[in-house]
């Protein structure tokens, strides 16, 4: 199973400068889309076998039998969803505002947007309340892999041994997944000497900080396409009240979690309409993403707006 980030397949279309330069513009615009590793697929869904419990073995005496067993497997399809958009720039605004330096700009805007709302989909998506989009972490997480940071009312402070428990509950992690407020908690208690963790700093493909966790690196998802916040303080907490948010730690790889596409971020350049005066590019994506170990994620829940402790 061969997967890219869609950094790394950017850098592989040296003869397409205008899906190149869209993509690194996607994937910029989202710490998840940067690390995501992405597997091309065939046709417009994937169809494999999730792991629920592994054979039975034992030990047996001279010329006594084994008792046969085997895995217990969950099938499991995921099917891909079109996301994108059409943009159109009326051609007064190219011909008299600085020429094609406003479609590009348009156009930008119109990536980023579509990089945002797929990242909102990615945490809190919902086929129940659309089913033309993909359920999100929130929806996929449950039982072992879901943890509630206590049982405080109105959420509980992030405790270092929480986390670290979510840590451990994920099966090779390499990523947490946070809103900001959550990243300057954690910041904080690292200069905290009655709080502590492990703390550093390392640079991501675009020369920008990333703050680690015991070696994590910490993505943050911020706001998305509407200027809504994706992991605000508003999620239920174990009492039901919303005011709580959630971590989530990750495992991005082969027989992991990885996105799913078939083919790139697809560009057109439409040119001039024959219905209206306007310059039309149209941006499409077949995508989803793949859960394929349930160890592969864990949600630690239910975490207030408050001081981190030990």
């Amino acid at each position: 199973m061969s997967a890219l980030t869609l950094i790394e397949a950017a850098k592989m279309m040296p003869g397409d400068s205008l899906n190149r330069a869209v993509i690194e513009m996607y994937a910029g615009s989202s710490d998840i889309l940067l690390n995501l590793p992405f597997e091309n697929i065939s046709g417009n869904a994937k169809k494999f076998n999730r792991e629920k419990a592994l054979p039975n073995v034992g030990f047996r005496g001279v010329n006594e039998g084994y008792t046969t067993s085997h895995a217990n497997l969950d099938p499991q399809t995921e099917s891909l969803v079109i996301t994108g958009g059409d943009l159109d720039v009326d051609k007064f605004i190219v011909d008299t505002q600085g020429g094609m330096e406003q479609r590009a700009y348009q156009e930008s805007a119109q990536i980023r947007s579509l990089s945002l709302a797929w990242t909102n989909k990615f945490i809190k998506g919902d086929v129940q309340s659309n089913n033309r989009e993909f359920n999100g972490l929130q929806v996929r997480v449950s039982d072992s892999q879901k943890i509630a940071a206590g049982n405080t009312a109105n959420g509980s402070a992030l405790s270092l041994e929480a986390l670290d428990e979510s840590i451990d509950q994920t099966l090779n992690p390499t990523h947490l997944i946070m809103n900001k407020a959550m990243r300057r908690r954690l910041t904080q208690a690292a200069r905290n000497p009655n709080v502590s963790g492990y703390i550093t700093y390392e640079k991501d493909a675009f020369g920008r900080s990333v703050t680690k966790y015991n070696d994590l690196p910490i993505l943050i998802v911020d706001l998305d396409h509407t200027n809504t916040e994706i992991l605000p303080f508003t999620e239920a907490a174990t009492s039901g009240t919303a005011t709580a948010t959630s971590i989530y730690v990750v495992s991005f790889g082969p027989n992991s979690l990885m996105g799913l596409q078939n083919g790139n971020i697809d560009t057109r350049d439409l040119a001039e309409l024959d219905t209206a005066p306007v310059y039309r590019t149209r941006v499409e994506w077949y995508t989803n993403f793949a859960v394929y170990n349930q160890r592969a994620v864990t949600r630690l829940w239910s975490i207030a707006d408050a001081p981190v402790v030990a």
